[in-house]
């Protein structure tokens, strides 16, 4: 099966940054957001929802979209606020941030999913599935998923128990069980359930 062209742009003529978060329905560590500006030109057969490729081809993507970009930002939304202000709210504050940190302003945002919310005046779409259908958002899925898998191998190192450069704070068998054994570190979301009734009968 041929794999789908992405969409350079959903509105011609116009400024699109897309927006798309990583980390969503992990159990420990921040949920990162990216948005990117590419070029109305830009092309790349390799580009794709980053779900779709390997690590490998991820961070072969990721300095080719940082050198073509016309303006990229990654923010990170720690494991303190997801409790605060839960998971959704989340996504959507880092996905807001992540655009204003972006050195160009955009005229209008493409948001990978099927919910946003903003207080900014810039208009948006979203988009189910984005990633798999437009540049913009692909690249943004990327830069999101590395910069987090980055972050995730980086605490591994403090608490190598979890797994953490492997799952990435995921729900895995061994990341419940080391939660079970060792406790919750203070990375992880303390409002999410952190065992599941296999492993807390007999807590």
């Amino acid at each position: 099966m041929e794999k789908q062209k992405l969409l350079p742009f959903y509105n011609k003529n116009t400024i699109e940054a897309g927006c798309d978060e990583a980390g969503r329905g992990c159990l420990a560590g921040p949920v990162f957001a990216a948005a990117v500006i590419l070029p109305a030109d830009f092309e790349n057969g390799l580009l794709n929802d980053s779900k779709k490729l390997s690590e490998k081809q991820r961070y072969h993507l990721r300095p080719l979209i940082e050198e073509q970009a016309l303006a990229w930002a990654v923010v990170a939304v720690d494991n303190k606020e997801i409790d605060e202000v839960n998971i959704l709210n989340a996504s959507f504050l880092a996905m807001n941030r992540a655009v204003e940190k972006l050195e160009t302003v955009p005229e209008h945002l493409l948001i990978d999913g099927n919910r946003f919310r903003t207080k900014s005046k810039i208009p948006y779409t979203c988009m189910i599935k984005g990633d798999g259908r437009f540049y913009s958002i692909a690249a943004a899925s990327i830069l999101a998923k590395t910069y987090r898998d980055d972050y995730m191998a980086e605490i591994h190192k403090e608490f190598p128990y979890y797994d953490w450069d492997k799952n990435k704070g995921y729900p895995t068998k061994k990341h419940r069980a080391a939660i079970k054994q060792f406790g919750p570190t203070k990375y992880h979301r303390m409002t999410f359930r952190l065992l599941d009734e296999q492993l807390s009968l007999d807590l």
